[in-house]
């Protein structure tokens, strides 16, 4: 390994990744979580008027995440998922007093809890959970429960036949609790409603059994709807009590994939996405006008608006780093919060457009290296329904200033491009159509002179690690180095016969039904049944202590790869979960990353 990888993954190891960023309802404070500086995510706080510096009220030990914070900033609710993998436990900091989280439900390894709203009085939290605390028992689906801050003590407030993995929102005055459930279709949300005492337990909106809808209180009595049709997301206003609903904007051109509520439900902010860039408008919800919020170059991500009008939010580019911002979006004035120093260099991701195997137009974002390139790596994101942007991601600005060229692809089933090409995907399920817009866009870098072939390759995590299982067997005459990161090797394991409920109901939605009733499908989207195929090198990355994917997803490809001596490098953490994130791992995946296909490629 060269020092130039050594100095490069050291660095790039210890950028700043955000997680889940909460402000406080007096828009006072700001919380969020840091991977990367150090061997743990820690929490961070700041005062949104820019007074202070941000300051860590957690350091050291595993992964911290905010779940929740107080109306007014003083406390928060974190979770915790030892090594990474993700049986959240739920604690609480008080940040005025100072001292360790407390923690507030039991350590466990084999449920999963979502969320953790506190009660406007500050007195009780609301979650859920796939278990039965009584009987000490996993539940088919999921409870709410609130539990009393003070005592302990827990009461279900509702039960839903399906993995409620959003959070639930408690209505201004606190009387009545929306969440939301898909005990219909794997592919549907419906919109329900229960009153704080545990009655009235109903569905107040449903888009359809295959269609998404989600809910948002605007005050005690109406919410705003962000409802899926066949083709498109509309957006409109249900008054509760009257079952009456108005559609304020219902437009087939419109990219909008979510919403932000503002501090007293006369404005909101639409997340709208134009091929694959986000453009949020700023909208009335009086008068029901839109106005285009812009920071010249950046992103902007809305996150919560204070009670003087201005919003928090995340910015980011490729060609800086991610940062925190009070924004006017009056004047366009900002004040900055929170960010990564600015002491490193940055490569900025073009625009790169190709046409699939079908005739599919494919975008993805392009970096290219300084001086002579080592070879191309595909960098396929997870999901498969999420999608890259001109962000500043450190893995691949980590490859591209190590001498790779990077593409970094948004096949069909990504978000970002409209309802239409996120459903493509299931036409064909996992392993389809949207493998084949991958290699079209190996295809026409080749084409454009900007790769060659005997120097290609693919890695990814989640979903691309799975890609990259695909590429290397499906694809070897053309892929010539992959290395799958918590990647499925085999679509029976993951996610049928693991714990993860939630993720199973999302193969169910993509692959059309269970690998019972679709054994042909499942059978031919699994790199297992194809590993005689490989021709080119493997280096296979997982946390051992993944309950995404599971880590006998790797087992099995071992056992499988060493009765046909078929060489790989294998590289593992057992405290990591679903991606490696503590600077001391990241560091060393990175390294050993960027040796591999370098050497791959010579």
């Amino acid at each position: 390994m060269t020092q130039q990888f050594t100095d490069l993954a050291a660095s790039w190891s210890r950028y700043g990744v955000s997680w889940t960023p909460h402000v406080s309802k007096d828009g006072r404070m700001l919380a969020w979580s840091w991977s990367g500086p150090t061997d743990s995510a820690d929490v961070w706080v700041a005062p949104t008027d820019g007074s202070a510096l941000p300051r860590r009220v957690i350091e050291g030990g595993d992964h911290f995440f905010v779940n929740g914070i107080s109306a007014d900033g003083s406390m928060l609710i974190l979770a915790q998922g030892k090594g990474g993998n993700e049986h959240d436990r739920l604690f609480r900091l008080d940040l005025a007093a100072g001292g360790a989280p407390v923690a507030l439900t039991p350590a466990q390894g084999d449920h999963y809890v979502f969320g953790g709203v506190l009660h406007p009085d500050g007195r009780s939290l609301l979650y859920t959970a796939d278990y039965d605390y009584e009987k000490g028992a996993v539940t088919d689906g999921s409870w709410l429960y609130v539990q009393d801050l003070a005592t302990g003590a827990r009461r279900v407030l509702a039960r839903a036949h399906s993995i409620v993995d959003r959070s639930p929102e408690i209505s201004p005055d606190g009387m009545r609790v929306l969440y939301h459930r898909g005990d219909i279709h794997p592919a549907g949300t419906q919109v329900w409603l229960v009153n704080w005492d545990g009655s009235g337990d109903r569905e107040i909106y449903s888009a359809g059994e295959r269609l998404r809808a989600y809910g948002y209180w605007l005050d005690d009595s109406r919410i705003l709807l962000l409802a899926e049709t066949e083709s498109h997301m509309r957006l409109g206003i249900l008054d509760i009590d009257g079952d009456a609903i108005e559609w304020i904007i219902d437009d087939p051109e419109r990219g909008i994939e979510n919403v932000v509520v503002g501090h007293d439900g006369t404005e909101a902010m639409l997340v709208e996405f134009v091929e694959g860039r986000l453009t949020p408008w700023l909208l009335d919800l009086e008068t029901y006008q839109a106005r285009r919020v812009e920071l010249a170059g950046r992103s902007i991500l809305p996150l919560q608006q204070c009670p003087d009008g201005s919003w928090i939010v995340e910015t980011y580019t490729s060609s800086g780093p991610h940062a925190f911002l009070r924004l006017d979006p009056a004047t366009n004035g900002a004040v900055l919060l929170a960010s990564q120093p600015e002491q490193r260099s940055y490569v900025t991701a073009q625009d790169f457009r190709w046409v699939s195997s079908d005739g599919e137009k494919v975008q993805g974002w392009l970096y290219e290296p300084a001086s002579e390139s080592r070879g191309l790596i595909v960098w396929v994101h997870g999901g498969p329904t999420w999608h890259s942007e001109d962000w500043a991601n450190p893995v691949l600005q980590f490859l591209v200033q190590a001498g790779f060229t990077v593409l970094d692809p948004n096949y069909r089933g990504s978000t970002g491009f409209g309802r239409r090409f996120r459903e493509l995907i299931k036409e064909d399920g996992w392993g389809g159509r949207e493998q084949d817009d991958i290699r079209a866009g190996i295809e026409a870098l080749i084409a454009a002179g900007k790769a060659r072939r005997g120097c290609i390759g693919v890695a990814g995590l989640s979903y691309g690690g799975y890609s990259s299982w695909v590429a290397i067997t499906r694809f070897a005459d053309l892929v010539d180095a992959a290395s799958p990161i918590c990647g499925m090797y085999e679509l029976g394991i993951d996610y049928h016969n693991t714990e993860m409920p939630h993720g199973r109901a999302y193969s169910e939605e993509i692959m059309g039904g269970t690998p019972e009733q679709f054994p042909d499908r499942y059978f031919n989207a699994s790199p297992r049944n194809f590993v005689d195929r490989i021709k080119g090198r493997l280096m296979i990355v997982h946390g051992l202590s993944d309950s995404n994917v599971s880590p006998t997803n790797t087992e099995a490809a071992v056992k499988d790869l060493d009765a046909r001596n078929i060489s790989y490098r294998l590289l593992t953490f057992p405290d990591e979960g679903h991606g490696i994130y503590k600077a001391g791992n990241r560091a060393r995946w990175l390294e050993e990353m960027a040796d591999f296909f370098a050497t791959s490629f010579t």
